[in-house]
């Protein structure tokens, strides 16, 4: 079956995940944080998302927020600036105000002019997606926000990917699923979906189960793929 429906991962796929450290080591009297925000930056991710991993395999699940700030805790402290409640409250306020990557805007209005029908499928909590969205003003290419919210467990676990085709009645085989993620991407894969790893760093590939059907330097592509 040909692709209709073009599902992307949200944070560090259409969001840059980096920019509220970045854009807060750049302003004025934050000059001591310039040397610590590319860590800062790398911990929060890193832990925002074992946190995910971890509490899916316990069955403690929490939103997307809690997870987001415990993650921004670890790094601020592993950085030695625990003490530092204003920059923490600053860090917290611009991950609501995420900037898209460059291409993200065209590419979404490329697939819409295909007649793809486009949504997130996202770890994140409804408000913290919808804030992103207005922030990077794509609402109008975006069919559906979907947040795993809705079934109360972060990926990869099957029951988040069950609600593309909940929501758009398409077969697998009519999913192209985006992520910046590549266990995330591989995930999606063995789950059925046509998928690809967008791998902005160059990474290695993820040893796991399943492979992504396609590996991009960014979303430039995406409307190709989906033809």
């Amino acid at each position: 079956m040909p692709i209709t429906t073009c599902i992307f991962d949200a944070y560090g796929t259409l969001f840059d995940v980096a920019a509220a450290a970045r854009t807060a080591a750049n302003e004025p009297g934050r000059e001591a944080f310039r040397a610590h925000w590319p860590a800062i930056a790398e911990h929060w991710r890193l832990k925002q998302l074992k946190y995910t991993w971890l509490r899916a395999i316990t069955g403690d699940h929490t939103d997307f927020w809690t997870v987001t700030r415990d993650g921004l805790d670890w790094a601020l402290e592993a950085e030695g600036l625990a003490d530092d409640t204003d920059l923490r409250e600053r860090l917290l306020q611009l991950y609501w105000e995420l900037e898209a990557y460059p291409e993200v805007p065209a590419m979404l209005h490329a697939l819409k002019d295909n007649g793809m029908n486009t949504a997130i499928l996202s770890n994140g909590s409804p408000d913290m997606l919808d804030g992103a969205v207005k922030s990077a003003g794509i609402g109008d290419v975006l069919d559906d926000v979907l947040s795993v919210e809705s079934v109360g467990v972060f990926k990869p676990h099957a029951s988040v990917y069950d609600l593309v085709g909940d929501r758009f009645g398409c077969a697998k085989s009519e999913v192209l699923f985006v992520s910046s993620n590549g266990w995330d991407a591989a995930a999606a894969a063995g789950f059925g979906f046509t998928t690809a790893w967008v791998n902005r760093a160059g990474a290695p590939m993820d040893r796991l189960p399943a492979t992504p059907g396609h590996v991009l330097t960014d979303l430039t592509g995406i409307p190709e793929l989906a033809r």
